[in-house]
């Protein structure tokens, strides 16, 4: 370090320029020039290979587009091989079909002539019972002709006719006795009153006691009485017609919940038997299961349409499905994605408008679509992606060799998240306590639906109309099932039916007590009625007694009595008249008695006896009727639905089995039956199926036949042709690119080693200089900051009070700035090595005692580092030691003349 880098040093007040000082003497800037220049290179030779790589990148794009449709026209070749198996499968898949056809018509023949015999017996059965009834009948008609004349029973009911008139006659007669027995009592009545009235109107001129008040009102009294009385069992009777109201309204109401019940059962008993017609249409043709003879129409309009679809339609999709384990998962795949069962699947929209209009030609309005693409391949579910448990999920046990109806069932109906379980308890645990991720529905064997969303849990139970399951292996036992809760609910109607009856006739038998207690209480309010009027016209008398209004006239009263006299007279001749005409009618008819008396006493034995054996003979006939009536039912079943049936499907069998030998001759012309193994066989699908596989991959084959021209082989030598020009500068490329990126990498690490051993440096720097420092006892830092390529220095002097640090060094005295650069100085020499080191005039500023401290710090610092220093200095250098590794050496001092 000269004189001048030295004042440089210290008179600069850019921390700039101190760090550009301290990085060029620690080498650190020539480091990182290197680095750069390492970086820059490396750039460069990047930009060459990308150069050279994007040069062959067309012939590459060339070979990528080669190998595409390469990949594709063995594709076709494949689909084409696969339609040609597909075909061979096609023709041994009729016969195959044909085959179950044939095997159901035989076990339904054996079926149908099963209930011949079964027939046949109930008919000689009720034969049987008729040649029985007929004897009986004979014996009791033969019976009844050796007994008593029917003269005999004539005068008995002569006799019983000409008494009743009697009786009749006389009962009215008596009647008539009454009434004018009534009339004349009534008559004498008014007159009694009338003369009452006369005397009381003498008597009320006469006087007007106490007396007479205290009568009318112990007679007023009597009459209220009398009211009070009648309207107690006017009330007592309105009661008993209430609680008898009551009682036919609850029976009503029973009756009302017994019709409710039984139009219950029968609506189950009706849903019951439509599902075994489904189930028996599907025992015939699986796809009727999902929509009827409608969707057969409907794949009658596609097949005839089918040229018309870009892809031909797939559906119903339940009719693509099987179960893994039969019939036990069967109900709660139909409660879990039985909505889906019926839909069609088509690759686009115009597919979907076709479609719409083929269900509308087959009147089937309701069809559900859904549109897929079919080229999309089997989506694989992640483990991670379904719910972790040990019960199977719907898509585990699903068979489908379909890949899109699948697909179609993860969309739609999520069935990779629908969990399966054995009972409800599992059910709960699985869906509620749990809480497995990707879950999204637990499902049980009876149909249990159970989800939760949130802090909500919901638990749906099965529908009440859906007792089986669609894709059920085995139909014949959800048919018999059905059958026998059919003929449950069919016993529980019946029975119902029984007790409305008897609830209908104990509704009649209140109506019979009712209607007497109505007649009852008409009568009692009658009654009520008739006092209050007697009451009212006492009290209004008694306040016309009491008034001042003139009197009634004594003579119309006498005028009025005598008339009543004269009428009663004339009731009275009548009345004798009619009691003697009775009198004679009760002898009429007590002669009559007697002699029907003597008439039953006679023939009572013979009448109850022939009685008896009439309604036995009428028993015997009515039997007879209803065995007539049961054997022809039989005869009338047996022809036209046993022996009907059979003929027809003897018929059908043998159309059958004559369809089977054509197709046998056209399948052996296309391939061999032992052949067909080698394919893998039929796979259980139906020639619909099959025939929809053929016509979709037909479809695949003319679209990309027509896409491309070339052949495979010229595709596959061009291809060769194009690799060989490029594939060794590919090679070159690639080993070129693997160099660079192996430098990239080399030049990253050295930069992250160079960033460390920068920070080592700045660190070991601010150490080594505050070390020094303390020689002379004072405190400094040093402060670098790479990234603003600054470097300030701090020093704190002993003799300052107020413990600030001073960080421009200008404001130290020359003395106290010439040991700090020395400090600095001696720092950076430590940091680096080299052989030799010189410093020249590095003293002249110093006062004498830093001079000393200076060159004390000089030489131990030099004997400790081992390197050989030169130290230069104007200065006396006696109080430098002499020593075995330090040796001084002073010069004349220059004199005038020399100069």
């Amino acid at each position: 370090m000269s004189q001048d880098k030295s004042r440089e040093f210290l008179h600069s007040g850019n921390n700039k320029d101190k760090f550009k000082f301290f990085y060029k003497a620690t080498l650190l800037q020539q480091v990182n020039e290197l680095l750069e220049s390492i970086s820059a290179e490396i750039t460069k030779a990047r930009v060459i290979v990308e150069d050279l790589e994007a040069a062959i990148r067309p012939i590459e794009k060339e070979l990528n587009e080669l190998d595409a449709k390469i990949k594709m026209m063995e594709h076709v070749e494949r689909i084409a091989v696969e339609v040609q198996q597909l075909k061979k499968k096609l023709a041994w898949s009729w016969v195959y079909d044909v085959d179950k056809k044939l095997e159901d018509q035989r076990v339904r023949i054996e079926k149908l002539k099963s209930r011949v015999p079964i027939c046949q017996a109930r008919i000689d059965k009720q034969l049987h019972q008729l040649e029985k009834l007929s004897e009986s009948y004979s014996r009791k008609k033969a019976e009844i002709k050796s007994m008593m004349t029917s003269q005999v029973k004539q005068m008995k009911e002569s006799l019983s006719h000409s008494l009743s008139s009697a009786k009749k006659e006389a009962f009215e007669l008596q009647r008539d006795c009454k009434c004018k027995a009534s009339n004349v009592q009534k008559m004498v009545q008014q007159v009694k009153k009338l003369e009452l009235q006369m005397q009381g109107i003498h008597e009320q001129h006469v006087k007007n006691t106490q007396a007479e008040e205290s009568d009318m009102e112990e007679k007023l009294k009597g009459l209220r009485e009398e009211v009070d009385a009648a309207e107690f069992e006017l009330k007592r009777l309105k009661k008993e017609e209430d609680i008898l109201m009551t009682n036919i309204d609850k029976q009503k109401e029973e009756i009302s919940s017994i019709a409710a019940k039984i139009q219950d059962h029968e609506s189950k008993y009706n849903g019951i038997m439509h599902n075994v017609r489904d189930l028996q249409r599907q025992q015939s043709n699986k796809i009727t299961a999902f929509g009827g003879n409608k969707v057969l129409s409907l794949l009658r309009i596609i097949e005839r349409c089918h040229q018309r679809f870009r892809m031909p339609p797939i559906g119903p999709i339940g009719a693509h499905l099987k179960l893994h384990n039969g019939n036990k998962w069967a109900v709660a795949v139909e409660y879990a994605i039985g909505r889906l069962f019926n839909s069609f699947i088509v690759t686009d929209h115009k597919d979907f408008r076709l479609l719409k209009q083929c269900a509308k030609e087959a009147d089937y309005g309701q069809l559900k679509i859904i549109i897929y693409d079919f080229s999309t391949p089997r989506l694989m579910i992640p483990e991670r992606m379904r719910p972790n448990t040990n019960h199977p999920s719907i898509l585990s046990i699903l068979q489908c060799e379909n890949d899109t109806v699948l697909n179609v069932l993860v969309d739609q109906g999520n069935v990779e998240r629908q969990v399966l379980v054995n009972d409800y308890g599992i059910g709960k645990v699985i869906a509620f306590e749990k809480r497995i991720q990707n879950l999204k529905e637990v499902f049980t064997v009876e149909g249990y639906k159970m989800f939760s969303r949130g802090s909500v849990e919901t638990i749906l139970p099965p529908r009440r109309n859906q007792l089986y399951g669609r894709l059920s292996s085995s139909v014949e036992a959800d048919i018999e099932k059905l059958s026998n809760d059919a003929s449950n609910e069919q016993k529980t109607a019946n029975d119902y039916r029984s007790d409305k009856r008897k609830a209908e006739v104990k509704l009649e038998d209140l109506y019979k007590k009712m209607n007497p207690i109505k007649r009852l209480c008409l009568h009692a309010g009658k009654d009520v009625a008739s006092k209050k009027l007697t009451l009212e016209d006492e009290m209004r008398q008694q306040a016309t007694e009491s008034s001042s209004a003139p009197l009634s006239s004594v003579d119309e009263i006498v005028e009025e009595i005598s008339e009543i006299n004269q009428k009663m007279k004339e009731e009275q001749v009548l009345l004798e008249g009619l009691e003697q005409r009775r009198y004679e009618a009760e002898g009429k008819a007590d002669d009559l008695k007697v002699k029907f008396d003597e008439l039953c006493e006679s023939a009572n034995t013979e009448l109850a006896s022939l009685e008896k054996s009439e309604n036995e003979l009428i028993e015997i006939e009515r039997q007879i009727d209803a065995a007539t009536e049961a054997k022809d039912h039989y005869e009338n079943f047996m022809k036209t639905n046993v022996l009907h049936d059979i003929k027809e499907a003897e018929e059908h069998y043998l159309e059958l089995t004559k369809s089977r030998e054509d197709n046998v001759k056209k399948a052996s012309i296309i391939c061999r039956q032992d052949d067909l193994a080698s394919l893998g066989g039929c796979d259980g699908k139906t020639p619909e199926q099959i025939s929809a596989e053929i016509e979709s991959l037909n479809h695949t084959l003319r679209r990309e036949s027509k896409r491309y021209s070339e052949s495979i082989d010229d595709l596959r030598m061009l291809y060769a042709k194009k690799e060989r020009k490029i594939i060794k500068r590919q090679q070159v490329y690639k080993a070129l690119r693997q160099k660079l990126n192996a430098c990239h990498n080399a030049l990253e690490f050295r930069r992250r080693k160079f960033q460390t051993n920068a920070t080592n440096l700045k660190h070991q720097l601010s150490w080594k200089f505050n070390g020094l420092l303390k020689r002379k006892g004072i405190s400094g830092l040093i402060k670098v900051d790479y990234d603003e390529t600054t470097l300030s220095i701090e020093v704190q002097m002993p003799q300052d009070t107020s413990n600030r640090a001073v960080r421009d060094t200008r404001g130290l005295s020359g003395g106290e700035r010439s040991f700090s650069t020395l400090c600095f100085a001696l720092a950076l020499h430590e940091m680096t090595e080299a052989p030799f080191r010189a410093m020249d005039e590095f003293d002249v500023f110093m006062d004498p005692v830093s001079r000393k401290i200076s060159m004390d710090t000089l030489i131990d610092f030099a004997e400790a580092q081992g390197s050989q220093w030169i130290l230069i200095t104007p200065n006396d250098t006696s109080l430098v030691k002499g020593g075995n590794r330090v040796k001084k050496m002073q010069m004349a001092a220059p004199r005038a003349y020399q100069m």
